[in-house]
């Protein structure tokens, strides 16, 4: 109608979406950064910077490794998710989502073949032990974390004490010189509560004697038993990441609206 006018709103966008996909990345990317220090530092202290062929000398798992890897895929994805948000850059905004979206189905196919092949899975934890025992006099950050592991869990061993024969200070046979021979770690020991000083000793000589859980039965008993928290705290992460592959997707639809009116 004459003398009125219709009004379009322009495509614009969000601040909220925009600023709260910020403020969820730059926590993750502290974080990382944090973790990825922290790795750096270790391996810094252990003198494995200044000789990188000690990155592959140990045997089992060196557990800087997991700060490392950790701390750098969310100081990555932080950063994009960061200045992707920031600057309104579609393509970090895409590469944060996408990788996040990767780690998301590699995290469910990983649930899913786990629970298909538990059999597998068992066989190939038990030979992960094995070789983790076999280094545990090689690294202290994976001794102090089986040393975790058998005391948490009450267990020696993947399948029972019998697997401290693939250490060499532990194992039985004649030529072995070591006073550890035929005995296992203290934390396979069964702590007295009135035992003020931690005796390292009682792993001596007495593997014929003991005969406490191993301690991938007492994992899988530890993961039934928790079961729903530990489905809730998978379920837990995998919202927060289908959260922020959601707010990145619409922050990229909005700056192409936004793009496509100019």
């Amino acid at each position: 109608m004459p003398g009125k006018h219709q009004h379009f709103q322009e495509p614009e966008v969000g601040c909220c979406g925009k600023y709260f996909l910020f403020g969820f990345n730059i926590v993750f990317w502290v974080l990382g950064a944090l973790f990825l220090a922290i790795g750096l530092w270790a391996w810094g202290e252990k003198g494995v910077l200044s000789n990188i062929s000690a990155l592959t000398d140990l045997g089992g798992l060196d557990p800087v490794w997991l700060f490392v890897v950790v701390g750098g895929v969310m100081s990555v994805l932080g950063f994009a998710g960061c200045i992707g948000a920031l600057r309104e850059n579609t393509f970090l905004l895409k590469f944060f989502s996408v990788f996040l979206g990767l780690i998301f189905f590699l995290e469910l196919a990983t649930g899913i073949l786990a629970f298909v092949f538990k059999d597998w899975i068992r066989d190939q934890l038990n030979l992960f032990i094995n070789n983790n025992v076999k280094a545990y006099r090689d690294d202290i950050d994976l001794q102090n974390l089986i040393d975790f592991a058998q005391e948490y869990w009450s267990c020696c061993g993947a399948r029972g004490p019998n697997d401290w024969n693939f250490n060499i200070y532990f194992n039985c046979t004649d030529l072995n010189p070591s006073r550890e021979r035929c005995g296992v770690p203290f934390s396979c020991c069964v702590r007295d509560p009135a035992e003020d000083v931690l005796n390292t000793q009682c792993g001596y000589d007495v593997r014929l004697s003991l005969v406490p859980a191993c301690c991938v039965g007492q994992f899988e008993k530890w993961l039934q038993d928790n079961l729903i928290v530990v489905a809730g705290v998978f379920m837990g992460i995998a919202l927060l990441q289908i959260f922020g592959i959601c707010l990145a997707q619409n922050l990229v639809s909005d700056i192409k609206a936004v793009k496509a009116n100019w």
